[in-house]
């Protein structure tokens, strides 16, 4: 099959695994790209910001966003590189994705779907299938938007590199020679977030992360500031809607399954 008909089929796949802490530098694509986590934990990283995939997510990637890959526990990828002509409704901007379980076993299956597929047959259909569920899945809120402000983004950077700090909207401001009124008007206009609710969101991706890769709920909740683990599983099942460890228990489940 020539390149220049490989590249007419409006969706391509890629199964690749990878060990923790393993990072794939930054790079974009001429397609768009839906990632889906089979197991373990996917940080993608823009200019706009960051987006966490647990297992049983997906992260919509536009075509040309130039993005980088972090991985956190042992992460089985199912990529989806998509034709964004494919449907004039896709996703125009990066977003994490419930997976369903129709769409999990369309993307299982279009794994062992060849390239040179047949036009009007079940591979076909299955193709087709896949680029309708993904425009009607729900958009989770997993998601943490990095400023444009040059003084915003420093703050953020702050943030993450120290997040089991008493931070709060008054230190905030003075480490940036600010009003809480000035910084909160900004927060909002910049990420579309309160200082704490960007601060709660933060520090829940950066929980997905650290429990993916094996780390205990004690010392997760401690490392990022939350006074006991009651606190931190509190945060956790208000905004995923179950406990830490019946959430990993289930992503567990659900990469293992059946085989892929």
């Amino acid at each position: 099959m020539s390149p220049a008909a490989r590249q007419e089929k409006p969706i391509l796949t890629l199964a690749e695994n990878y060990r923790h802490g393993e990072r794939i530098a930054a790079h974009c694509h001429n397609r768009a790209q839906l990632i889906h986590a089979l197991s373990g934990v996917i940080t993608v990283n823009s200019l706009q910001g960051s987006w966490v995939v647990p297992p049983g997510r997906g992260v919509w990637v536009p075509s040309a966003v130039e993005h980088d890959l972090k991985m956190a526990g042992a992460v089985r990828m199912r990529t989806l590189f998509i034709d964004q002509k494919a449907r004039t409704d896709l996703p125009q901007d990066c977003q994490v994705i419930d997976i369903s379980p129709l769409l999990r076993q369309l993307i299982i299956s279009a794994m062992d779907i060849p390239a040179d597929y047949p036009p009007g047959g079940r591979d076909e259909r299955v193709m087709q299938l896949i680029l309708d569920e993904i425009r009607v899945l729900p958009i989770m809120a997993l998601h943490v938007p990095t400023p444009r402000d040059p003084q915003l983004a420093e703050l953020c950077q702050a943030l993450r590199d120290a997040p089991s700090e008493d931070w709060n909207l008054a230190r905030a401001a003075r480490l940036i020679g600010s009003s809480a009124r000035t910084l909160t008007r900004a927060f909002q206009r910049e990420t579309g977030l309160s200082f704490i609710q960007w601060l709660r969101r933060m520090r829940l991706l950066a929980s997905l992360d650290s429990l993916a890769a094996g780390h205990p709920i004690l010392d997760v909740a401690l490392d990022l500031g939350y006074d006991s683990p009651s606190a931190f599983s509190a945060m956790f099942r208000r905004t995923l809607g179950v406990s830490p460890s019946a959430y990993f228990g289930k992503a567990q489940a659900y990469g293992t399954a059946q085989p892929d």
